[in-house]
């Protein structure tokens, strides 16, 4: 068996020696914040006994939900249009595939920032025309600084703890090791709130209330966690 070189690079051992004692913690910090943005669901929907028709009532329809949330201008922070389908519907009795109707839906996704905007919004397309409105989902923006403040709560607890294990042995502590971070996540999707669901009224209530009063929306506190583990290296304690 052929002996390491001198200059060779050993491996780290995982614990601390006599001349270099360890000590590994965990951070943590959890925060509760207001939401940066809401995301609301629109589906449109159409119906019509040939193809071509439910094609053009769900046109005229999804062009109404576009123009409605455009005109929210810069309080509409993103809308995108998702999946789209027509289905022709078979009859249940009878002999070969006779089509009886056609249904035709596409899906409408809108991302909003101004909350006071959002209830009105919400109303007034819940009072389209077969149309249907899920939401909203309140989140904070991928780069939002809560998430940064959050991080660095936890790091300066895991230092906290580490130098207190260190003060209870009448030492300090001499150099951190490693700082590995092993999760910072938003955490409001643990404990999720069902999101409203508001669907079109039929034309005869649209007729007896012209304009739906706003819907008083209330925005859900985001939680916001981070973990980081420790280790740090201490100078050898008096026993």
């Amino acid at each position: 068996m052929t002996a390491p070189l001198g200059d060779e690079i050993q491996p780290a051992v995982p614990y601390g020696t006599p001349d270099a004692p360890r000590i590994a913690v965990r951070g943590e910090a959890r925060f509760e914040v207001d939401p940066e943005i809401a995301r609301i669901g629109v589906t449109v929907s159409a119906r019509g006994r040939d193809r071509r028709s439910a094609l053009d009532d769900l046109t005229r329809r999804n062009a109404a939900v576009l123009d409605l949330v455009k005109s929210y201008g810069e309080a509409v922070e993103r809308l995108e249009t998702g999946a789209f389908s027509i289905t022709p519907e078979l009859t249940k009795h009878g002999r070969g595939e006779r089509v009886r109707t056609y249904h035709g839906s596409v899906h409408v996704t809108a991302e909003l920032t101004d909350f006071t905007a959002l209830g009105e919004l919400t109303t007034r397309l819940a009072d389209l025309e077969l149309t249907r409105v899920d939401g909203p989902w309140w989140a904070l923006r991928p780069d939002s600084p809560a998430h940064r403040e959050v991080r660095q709560k936890a790091v300066r607890e895991a230092v906290q703890r580490a130098r207190e294990y260190a003060e209870a042995l009448g030492t300090s502590l001499a150099a951190l090791v490693e700082l590995a971070d092993i999760g910072a996540e938003n955490a409001a999707l643990d404990h999720p709130q069902q999101p409203g669901r508001m669907r079109s009224m039929s034309r005869a209530a649209a007729a007896e209330d012209m304009a739906a009063a706003p819907l008083d929306l209330e925005p859900q506190r985001q939680r916001v966690f981070a973990q980081v583990n420790a280790r740090f290296t201490m100078t050898p304690p008096r026993l």
